[in-house]
């Protein structure tokens, strides 16, 4: 196919100011793909980017094009990378590890201390019609998987990675804070690895309703009470929400020998119950991203074991980045939002 020579992007330019903008068209470099942007997922690192300019220690600086749920389709290849990939259609995993490292080479490269991780500074996103991307880490999906479905493998990734460091298994009874995607993806992860049981907490209903019809077996409200009667309950804890005070109430649902992990991005610290994860030998973990999960997630989602319907909630062109990002804070029915270059509008930018 014939590669213009430029792409319309929405750059955000300073906090809370996003532009869209026509910039020229990256070459890819060795090692790596050009891939045209088909579907990309609103994240709430997203947001945050657009609305503070910063996560943690990681500072813009400068113009930045933000979005890392990405699919799309193989245009063009740079050196080293077999053109037969040209026309592929992927899932991208939004990282650049320095393959390197101890980290990187014992298979544990989201560590990795050099990693760059896209539509975070100082490497650009996804909120374009074209996108760089690594040649390994540009995975191909079959023809089953629509283009949203295969931006929804990047937080599907997030909960199968979860779901590893929780050590979700056969029979375990699962408790998940959070309705959100991340929380909606943990049920059915959780019941793909056998879990028998998965209860969660939400204090939105329209949420809770959503997660009985994708796997939950019970879900509560939990501005009401609803964990009384699961006094060490649970084998595994996952904590989707970031919030302290659900994060602290679910501590004693967990049983002995149990595991809490924990997933939403939250405050800096957290006042642990020492005594309680000493007394029961509870398990406490994090994640942070996710690593060789991109397959095991493609297959899921091929497969019918998890599934995603239902949850894009709106969908927006490139000139609507904007509104995309504030989607889910402003509109209390709003589950997952996405950017589809194609419903640019001609006219803007």
């Amino acid at each position: 196919m014939s590669i213009p020579s430029t792409m319309r992007a929405s750059v955000l330019t300073a906090p809370k100011t996003i532009e869209l903008k026509t910039v020229a068209i990256p070459e890819p470099q060795r090692g790596q793909v050009l891939v045209r942007v088909t579907a990309v997922g609103v994240c709430g690192s997203d947001t945050h980017f657009y609305e503070t300019g910063a996560i943690g220690d990681i500072i813009v600086k400068g113009p930045i094009v933000l979005g890392h749920e990405t699919a799309g389709e193989i245009v063009a290849v740079g050196e080293g990378v077999d053109s037969g990939r040209v026309g592929i259609r992927v899932a991208v995993e939004p990282q650049t590890p320095c393959r390197k490292c101890e980290f990187c080479k014992t298979g544990r490269y989201h560590l990795c201390r050099d990693i760059l991780f896209y539509g975070a500074w100082p490497v650009d996103g996804s909120f374009s019609e074209y996108v760089i991307v690594d040649d390994d880490f540009a995975h191909a999906i079959p023809d089953r998987i629509t283009d949203e479905q295969a931006a929804l493998v990047e937080p599907l990734s997030v909960a199968v990675h979860a779901a590893r460091r929780a050590g979700v298994k056969a029979g375990d009874k699962v408790l998940i804070t959070g309705a959100g995607p991340i929380g909606i993806m943990n049920i059915q992860v959780a019941k793909a690895l056998g879990a028998t049981e998965v209860v969660i907490s939400d204090p939105i209903s329209h949420r809770r309703e959503f997660a009985l019809t994708h796997g939950a077996d019970v879900a509560f409200d939990p501005t009401t009470g609803g964990l009384e009667d699961y006094e060490e309950y649970f084998d595994v804890f996952i904590d989707a929400s970031g919030n302290a005070r659900a994060i602290l109430s679910a501590f004693p649902a967990v049983k002995r020998g149990g595991t809490a992990c924990l997933v939403g991005m939250g405050g800096e610290e957290l006042n642990v119950p020492i005594a309680m994860f000493q007394h029961r030998e509870i398990n406490l973990t994090g994640t942070f991203r996710y690593v060789n999960t991109w397959p095991t997630a493609i297959a899921l989602l091929a497969s019918g074991a998890v599934s995603v319907d239902g949850i894009v909630t709106g969908r927006y062109g490139l000139q609507d980045v904007e509104e995309s990002l504030m989607k889910s804070k402003k509109d209390p029915m709003a589950i997952k939002t996405m950017v589809i270059p194609a419903l640019t509008d001609v006219r803007a930018g």
